[in-house]
């Protein structure tokens, strides 16, 4: 089968990948879209360091093939969103309703794929730019089927962490004010989810102001290129009526934008990171400015629990409350990986996705 893999110098498509028969507790399941993340292009510039040969690809959707023993929850058959948590279901994270906390599968690297007589490691308990992997049962999430795969894919990362950030980690209520410093596919989710909540007025940092539109169309309800003002901190705060926001979402991962994201908040208030930086970075900021009950919020994957919250997301996305087609900027076939690549590190698109055979 095909899948792309980073060998440690080059990223390329190849033909002769395996992966192992599913064991008790796991399926194998057939890809058919997969977003392509920051995340994984981080892998490949030495951001996120991870052993190679590894099979890249975190997000994703497609359909069971195979059950392994002792899977009830599943059938052939069944179309899925996947999840990038592998949680064990017993340890005291998971039993109080908190498997991003989960220990169990956390800074482990498995070898499920072959190719060439060398094992390959899978990235993020999944790999989705190939076109059979095999996962946890728990990790697959059974999907209404009217949810096309392309948009589906999105939900297992991007849509999870930034609507989760809102709802699970930084609470956001009615009538909070909200800034997201980047209009990316987590930023973007962010705003929606926001919105959703309630929240007013809804500011969107970002540099591109070709993604204006779409966060407007998400709930955004003002837009600021930071290249326009001198002081980005202090134009933000004189939007809101010369004071701080309630909640602050950083979502690219850069130390000034993270640094910034401290000073934007108001009295009281909460600055989320979700972007990844280097895991060499250092964030600077004054003591001082927390002594207010400031909070600055790390967030795993949106503090989520899949299971649950796929199946809201789908029922919210198909009463038309909660966006997944928009977020498709455009759409690839396998083989067109390198265009994506290259339309995404020049911000033309929010989110691309890769398509495998049979996908819809």
């Amino acid at each position: 089968m095909q899948g792309i893999v980073f060998d440690g110098q080059t990223l390329a498509l190849i033909d002769d990948l395996e992966v192992r028969d599913p064991g008790p507790g796991e399926v194998e399941i057939e890809i058919r879209a997969s977003g392509v993340c920051h995340s994984d292009l981080s892998v490949v510039n030495g951001t996120i360091p991870y052993p190679t040969p590894v099979v890249l690809g975190h997000e994703g959707a497609g359909v069971v093939r195979r059950c392994g023993e002792g899977v009830a929850t599943l059938a052939p058959g069944d179309p899925v969103a996947l999840s990038t948590l592998g949680q064990c279901g017993a340890c005291p994270a998971c039993d109080s309703g908190r498997p991003t906390m989960c220990r169990e599968t956390f800074g482990k690297r498995p070898t499920p794929f072959r190719a060439r007589g060398m094992p390959h490691h899978n990235f993020a308990n999944l790999s989705t730019f190939a076109e059979r992997i095999v996962v946890k049962a728990n990790q697959a999430i059974r999907i209404p089927p009217e949810v096309p795969f392309a948009s589906a894919a999105l939900i297992g990362c991007g849509v999870l962490t930034g609507t989760g950030a809102v709802f699970h980690r930084a609470k956001v209520g009615p009538g909070d004010s909200v800034v997201v410093i980047g209009a990316g596919g987590i930023g973007l989710n962010v705003v929606q989810a926001a919105r959703l909540a309630g929240a007013h007025p809804i500011l969107v940092l970002d540099t591109n102001r070709e993604k204006q539109a779409l966060a407007r169309q998400l709930g955004a309800t003002g837009f600021v290129d930071p290249r326009e003002h001198e002081d980005v901190v202090a134009a933000v705060k004189a939007r809101l009526g010369g004071w701080g926001a309630r909640h602050v979402f950083e979502c690219v991962g850069a130390k000034t934008l993270m640094e910034q994201a401290i000073q934007m908040v108001d009295w009281g208030g909460n600055a989320v990171m979700l972007g990844v930086p280097s895991s060499e970075t250092r964030v600077e900021f004054l003591p001082a400015a927390t002594f207010l009950d400031v909070t600055i919020m790390g967030c795993r994957y949106g503090s989520s629990q899949p299971q649950a919250d796929v199946a809201r997301i789908c029922e919210l996305y198909l009463a038309g409350r909660l966006e997944l087609d928009a977020l498709v900027s455009a759409r690839y076939p396998l083989a067109d990986w390198p265009r994506l690549v290259e339309d995404m590190k020049a911000g033309r698109i929010a989110r691309g996705v890769l398509e495998m055979p049979g996908g819809r």
